[in-house]
């Protein structure tokens, strides 16, 4: 199956590196997770597009103002599970698309993309992400 086209919103499987792994000398993330497109750029000089990515995960966020918890019907719409969930927004990745670490959703058939979120949960979840960075709480780790 080819790849999606990267857009905003949009909820991919990626081997996403947590930045504490990147400073403790990592180059890959140790497992596949969700994570939301919140930016795409498209270089036409140098025919890239540059892609920026949030993670989803279980774990209860440390700080929840850099966090939005998943509603359980959104999960259930994307196909994920029904544990509760978080999008941490206080760091990204950044990497080229498709890049090497995009990863087919197990059981999938070769889709590498669950869907999209709703417009106004991606709002909020931009609205915090602009609020986290903007106190100097965000650190972006830059894959290859």
């Amino acid at each position: 199956m080819a790849f999606p086209e990267p857009q905003l919103g949009l909820v991919i499987s990626y081997s996403y590196l947590w930045h504490h792994e990147y400073r403790a000398g990592r180059e890959e993330g140790r497992q596949e997770r969700p994570c939301v497109i919140v930016l795409a750029v498209e270089n036409a000089d140098e025919r890239i597009t540059l892609v920026r990515v949030v993670p989803v995960t279980h774990r209860l966020p440390d700080d929840p103002s850099v966090a939005v918890e998943l509603p359980a019907g959104v999960k259930r719409h994307l196909g994920l599970d029904e544990e509760r969930s978080w999008v941490i927004l206080d760091e990204l990745n950044e990497f080229v698309w498709p890049g090497f670490d995009l990863r087919p959703i197990p059981g999938s058939r070769g889709s590498f993309a669950y869907g999209f979120l709703p417009p106004r949960l991606f709002d909020r979840l931009m609205v915090t992400l602009g609020d986290a960075w903007r106190r100097g709480r965000g650190q972006a780790t830059v894959r290859d």
